[in-house]
């Protein structure tokens, strides 16, 4: 979850969701607001870089090739995850695509508040189903097995690190290293060179920020959120172990004002030396080796961080689904199918440049020579990051619904946002792990009653 993909401090806002979703007891599907015009579509997303790029091409490539015309609302993440729960769920039909993820799919779809795509999809054998890389393409699919959303990008996580500060230490970085080798590394090159500390972990407040990455942390140290059985486990031995791992890691070797620290304070804090680690999104490779960047070819790119499993990267898309209530679905189709599609990651390499393609979703990107050439130093890894993600089995033990860095439930939003502000307290020293994981873990007890039986 990065800002320029799975990481913002995604919190959308329970209290909107609940409401809209009472709105949905008393509203009528409705219509668009361009109904009356079969050639205009209203398109809501999120201002992440990739999505400004598809604003400013639409015009002169898709509406040029169909004549549909594209009405885009682009809001802040926050802004745009609250409205888009807000008119989906009453079905106003306003929008009618949006940009939601992988975490509202499963629950958007299975409130019958979007348009099950495979219909559209069988017809149009050139958008290439098959081609959307397996987890990706997993996430997007509902409980019934019908596909509700294309993928725009995808990421994972990964650790990045600086190859010219280890080999001056005598350090080689395995290529699926241990959190305890991370933190041994940690050790030994914190302060090597002025200014320079060990690692960058998210400390900043969010269920997109901090909770993000500790919840990976969580799942390869043995815990989880809730038991199959919705029993919560946040104070439970895997996640406490976990909590006091990644806490104590960024509190002696990691970056200055930690609890305040985010996706794109740690992105800063890398590019300028003043970090030597950094685990976190695999989108910000295309920043840390682009023309331009202080640290480019500089950087390795090593496999998150495992304990107890044989893999822990996160996994996150942004997609493009239809509201059920639109009476457009079927220029709605055509608008996803070409920005979802193989050519517009060929428009944007020609005339962009390959690093600003919205990667992480198709296996015929990273067979691009044109994509591999740009991306040289991370794209392998990127790929193989998300291909072995795996959302239903992420952890030690099962668990009783899908996610990685989240649980997908509509309550989580809220759940994590509270328990990560514990968090942040304990990385800033305010209060101990215990105490708030006991906090966390009354939260989530709360929760898992509406679940249990």
């Amino acid at each position: 979850m990065a800002r320029t993909g799975l990481s913002r401090a995604a919190c959308v806002a329970t209290g909107a969701v609940l409401a809209a979703m009472s709105l949905a007891a008393c509203a009528g599907a409705g219509g668009s607001s361009s109904a009356g015009n079969t050639n205009s579509i209203n398109v809501l997303m999120v201002n992440n870089p990739q999505m400004i790029d598809l604003q400013k091409l639409t015009a002169a490539n898709f509406t040029k090739q169909t004549g549909i015309t594209v009405n885009f609302t682009v809001l802040p993440e926050n802004d745009v995850r609250d409205k888009i729960s807000q008119d989906f769920s009453s079905q106003a039909g306003q929008y009618d695509v949006a940009t939601i993820s992988n975490y509202e799919t499963p629950f958007y779809a299975k409130n019958g508040w979007l348009t099950n795509l495979d219909p559209d999809i069988s017809t149009d054998p050139g958008f290439d189903q098959t081609d959307i890389l397996k987890p990706i393409a997993a996430g997007l699919t509902g409980t019934d097995g019908h596909v509700y959303a294309e993928p725009f990008y995808g990421e994972s996580s990964f650790l990045m690190f600086r190859k010219d500060v280890l080999a001056h230490n005598g350090i080689t970085m395995p290529d699926k290293p241990t959190w305890d080798q991370v933190a041994t590394i940690a050790a030994q090159i914190d302060n090597t060179q002025p200014g320079m500390r060990g690692i960058c972990l998210r400390g900043q407040t969010g269920w997109g920020e901090n909770i993000a990455p500790l919840t990976t942390v969580v799942n390869t140290f043995g815990g989880t959120w809730f038991t199959k059985d919705w029993h919560a486990q946040v104070n439970g031995t895997g996640f406490t172990n976990a909590t006091n791992f990644y806490v104590n890691l960024v509190r002696q070797h990691g970056e200055a004002g930690a609890a305040q620290a985010g996706f794109t304070e740690c992105l800063n804090a890398f590019e300028q030396g003043k970090v030597a680690m950094w685990y976190d999104a695999t989108s910000a490779a295309g920043s840390l080796d682009a023309t331009g960047s202080p640290v480019a070819g500089k950087v390795g790119y090593a496999a998150a961080p495992v304990q107890q499993t044989t893999s822990s990267g996160w996994l996150y898309s942004w997609a493009f689904a239809i509201q059920k209530a639109s009476t457009k679905s079927a220029a709605a189709w055509k608008f996803i199918s070409w920005a979802s599609g193989k050519g517009y990651e060929q428009l944007v390499g020609q005339q962009l440049g390959w690093a600003r393609v919205p990667a992480g979703k198709r296996a015929s990107t990273y067979a691009n020579p044109d994509y591999q050439h740009s991306a040289g130093p991370f794209y392998a890894q990127t790929e193989n990051a998300i291909t072995t993600a795996n959302p239903t089995n992420p952890g030690t033990q099962p668990r009783p619904t899908v996610g990685i860095q989240f649980v997908d439930i509509p309550e989580f939003t809220d759940l994590g946002t509270q328990v990560s502000q514990e968090i942040s307290a304990a990385i800033a020293g305010q209060e101990s792990v215990t105490d708030a994981l006991n906090k966390g873990q009354q939260l989530a007890e709360t929760i898992a009653k509406k679940y249990q039986g």
